[in-house]
C-alpha cells in the first residue's frame, strides 16, 4: 500500500473539511492528519510498542485524565503533567488530533469530531504499514500486559480472545500483569497458545513450589522466560521482561500461589551484565509493566539498559525522559497509553556494538482515521458473536460524559458508587482506583459492554458490612501512600479509593497517617473514628466477598434509574496543589 492508497483510505478530505468549518486555527486538524501515520525511516531496526490495551477489541472513547498529580522530584515532570500544561511541556499545537489524543481538553467536543481510538483492526492497519515500513519490511511488536483482562469477552474465554488476537496482530513478546489474576493453568495454556514469547524475568517460583517440583523455565527458579534474544536486521537486541511487581499485593496472590514478584532491582542488574559480558546486543530493552514512574527510578539505579518500553500507569507520553545513571550512562524511558489508543514506533540505528541513534514517535490510533483490517474484523466479529445479545444490552442512557481516568474520581467511577449505595441501602461505597475503563458521551447508551469495562474481574463480588470511621480512614491513609509515596519504589499504580456517600480532605504532600482529615458524609455530618457506619464495596483481594458480582448490582441500578446524570462528584478538597501542573480544573 503506497503513501497515496493509505491517505485516500484515511478519508483525508472529509476530515480537512470538517475541520475547515471549525472556525479559526482548526485548519491544524488537515494538516495534523495529513501527515499523521507518515514515519519516516531512521536506521536499522524498528519496534512497535504497546499497553494496557485491557481487552478493548473494538474502538472506543478514552478521556485522559486531569488531575495526576505528581510529588517529591516527579513534581511538574512527566508523566504528571495535564492539560495546557501537557502540551506546552511537549509542544504539542492545542486544537490538533494529538492534543485531543494526550490530554482531557474539550474532550465530548473533540471526540465528536474525530471519533473513537483503537480497536484491534484499525490497529492491525496501522502495525501493517508500519511493518512493511520498517528494514526488510519487518518489526518487532512488543506488549509490555494487561491484554487479557478488560472486557466481557476476555472475562469469560478467560483471556483466549485476547491471545488470538494478538496472535492475528503479530505480537513477537510480551509481559503481564492482569494476566495473572487468571488461575494459574490457565495463564500457563494461554502463554502455549500465545505465538509469541512471555518473558518476565522477576517472577521466581516461591520456596514451597520449588521444593515441591512446581514448573519453572529454568534452575534459577524463573517462572518463565526472563529474556529473549532477537535478531532484528541483521542486529542483536535482547528484550528482557519485567511484569508487574506487586502483583500479589495489588491483585488476589490466591491465583497464583506459586509465584513471588518483586522489583528486583539488584537481579536484574546482574542480569544485563551477564547479557553483556555472554551475548554483547547492540540494544537492550526492557519491556516494563512497572508504571513510569517506578522505570525512571529503576533507569537511574540500574545500567546498560537503552530503553524502557513500559505500561500499567496508562501514560501516554509523546516524549520520552532521558536518564542518567550512576555508571555515566543513559536509559531511554518512555509509556505507550492505554486501551489501544496509541502505538509507539522506536527506530533505532544500530552498529560497532551500539545504539547509534533513535527517533521515537507514540501514534494515536484514531479509528476513523485508519480503515479496519479484513482479517481482524472477521476475528473480532466471531470471538464477540456468542455474546453479541448480553453486551449489547442497553442498561440506561448517559446524559453527561462518563469516564474512570484521575487521580480521584470519575463519573463512571460515582456512577458505580451510587448504585452500590442504592442496591446496598448503604452510606458509603468504596470502589477501587483502577485506570482501566472506557469513556461514554452524552447520549450514548450505557451498555452491558460499556459497564464490563469498568468492573470485569475474576474478584468481582461486592459486599455490604459494618466499619469504624478509622476502618475506612486506614484504608484511604494506605491508597493515598501507595499513590503519592515520594519513593517511586513503594508506589503501585492505579488511583485513589474512590468513595461515595462521603467527603474528605487530602493532602498528598503528607506522610502516611497525616493525608486524609476532615471525613463527613454527603449529610455534613462528621465521619467519627469509633462510630460504625454501612459500607459497601467490591473487588476484595485478601478474601473472596459474599455478594453478587458488581456488574449484576449496578446493572439492577441502571435499569431502574433509565438515564444517569453525574452532576457532582465525592472528590476530596486537596492541600498544596496549588501550581501543581498535574492538576486542573478541579472542583475544590
Amino acid at each position: 500500500m503506497d503513501r497515496r492508497d493509505f491517505l485516500r483510505l484515511l478519508g483525508v478530505g472529509a476530515i480537512a473539511g470538517n475541520a475547515a468549518g471549525w472556525g479559526p486555527g482548526r485548519n491544524a486538524y488537515a494538516a495534523g492528519v495529513e501527515g499523521m501515520y507518515d514515519v519516516p525511516r531512521l536506521g536499522n531496526a524498528r519496534l512497535l510498542h504497546f499497553a494496557d490495551c485491557h481487552a478493548q477489541l473494538m474502538p472506543v472513547y478514552f478521556r485522559e485524565p486531569n488531575v495526576n498529580i505528581g510529588v517529591g522530584d516527579r513534581t511538574g515532570k512527566m508523566p504528571h503533567v495535564v492539560g495546557e500544561a501537557f502540551l506546552r511541556a511537549t509542544g504539542i499545537p492545542p486544537g490538533t488530533p494529538e492534543a485531543h489524543a494526550f490530554t482531557y481538553l474539550s474532550f465530548e467536543a473533540e471526540a465528536r469530531q474525530l471519533g473513537k481510538v483503537g480497536g484491534f483492526a484499525h490497529l492491525a492497519t496501522l502495525v501493517k504499514k508500519l511493518r512493511a515500513e520498517g528494514p526488510g519490511g519487518k518489526a518487532l511488536l512488543l506488549d509490555s500486559g494487561d491484554t487479557w483482562q478488560g472486557s466481557g469477552t476476555a472475562l469469560w474465554t478467560r483471556g483466549r480472545d485476547m491471545v488470538g488476537a494478538c496472535n492475528l496482530l503479530g505480537v513477537d513478546i510480551m509481559t503481564g500483569h492482569w494476566e495473572f489474576t487468571y488461575e494459574e493453568d490457565e495463564i500457563r495454556a494461554n502463554i502455549d497458545a500465545f505465538g509469541g514469547e512471555f518473558v518476565a524475568q522477576n517472577v521466581m517460583l516461591t520456596e514451597d513450589a520449588a521444593f515441591f517440583d512446581v514448573p519453572s523455565f529454568d534452575e534459577d527458579g524463573h517462572a518463565f522466560r526472563p529474556y529473549t534474544v532477537k535478531h532484528v536486521g541483521g542486529h542483536k537486541v535482547v528484550v528482557i521482561g519485567q511484569a508487574f511487581p506487586y502483583t500479589p499485593i495489588a491483585n488476589p496472590s490466591r491465583f497464583i500461589p506459586n509465584w513471588t514478584f518483586g522489583i528486583r532491582a539488584e537481579e536484574l542488574q546482574t542480569l544485563v551484565d551477564e547479557i553483556q559480558k555472554d551475548i554483547d546486543p547492540e540494544a537492550v530493552i526492557l519491556l516494563s509493566h512497572n508504571g513510569m514512574d517506578v522505570d525512571l527510578k529503576l533507569a537511574a539505579v540500574t545500567s546498560g539498559i537503552d530503553f524502557i518500553l513500559g505500561g500499567h500507569t496508562h501514560d501516554g507520553i509523546p516524549v520520552p525522559s532521558v536518564v542518567k545513571n550512576a555508571a555515566g550512562g543513559r536509559t531511554v524511558v518512555t509509556n505507550a497509553g492505554s486501551n489501544g489508543k496509541f502505538l509507539g514506533v522506536l527506530d533505532l540505528n544500530l552498529g560497532l556494538g551500539r545504539v547509534r541513534d533513535y527517533r521515537y514517535t507514540l501514534l494515536p490510533v484514531f479509528s476513523n482515521l485508519l480503515p479496519a483490517d479484513d482479517e481482524m474484523t472477521a476475528y473480532i466479529e466471531g470471538a464477540r458473536a456468542p455474546y453479541r445479545e448480553k453486551l449489547e444490552e442497553s442498561l440506561a442512557i448517559a446524559e453527561t460524559v462518563l469516564y474512570r481516568r484521575g487521580n480521584f474520581s470519575g463519573t463512571f467511577d460515582q456512577l458505580i458508587c451510587d448504585g452500590l449505595r442504592a442496591v446496598g441501602d448503604a452510606q458509603i461505597a468504596l470502589s477501587p482506583g483502577f485506570r482501566w475503563g472506557t469513556s461514554l458521551l452524552p447520549g450514548d447508551p450505557i451498555t452491558m459492554d460499556r459497564l464490563l469495562d469498568q468492573t470485569c474481574i475474576t474478584y468481582p463480588e461486592t459486599y455490604v458490612r459494618e466499619m469504624t470511621g478509622e476502618e475506612i480512614r486506614l484504608i484511604l491513609e494506605d491508597v493515598a501512600d501507595n499513590l503519592f509515596n515520594p519513593d517511586p519504589f513503594y508506589q503501585q499504580g492505579g488511583d485513589m479509593v474512590r468513595v461515595g456517600g462521603m467527603n474528605y480532605v487530602c493532602d498528598p504532600l503528607e506522610v502516611i497517617g497525616k493525608r486524609i482529615s476532615n471525613m463527613t458524609l454527603d449529610s455534613g455530618e462528621a465521619i467519627e473514628a469509633g462510630k460504625t457506619y454501612k459500607v459497601t464495596g467490591w473487588a476484595t483481594v485478601g478474601s473472596q466477598a459474599p455478594g453478587a458480582p458488581v456488574w449484576e448490582v449496578v446493572a439492577e441500578y441502571l435499569r431502574s434509574e433509565k438515564t444517569v446524570r453525574i452532576d457532582k462528584l465525592n472528590t476530596p478538597v486537596l492541600k498544596n496543589v496549588d501550581n501543581n501542573p498535574g492538576i486542573a480544573d478541579y472542583p475544590s
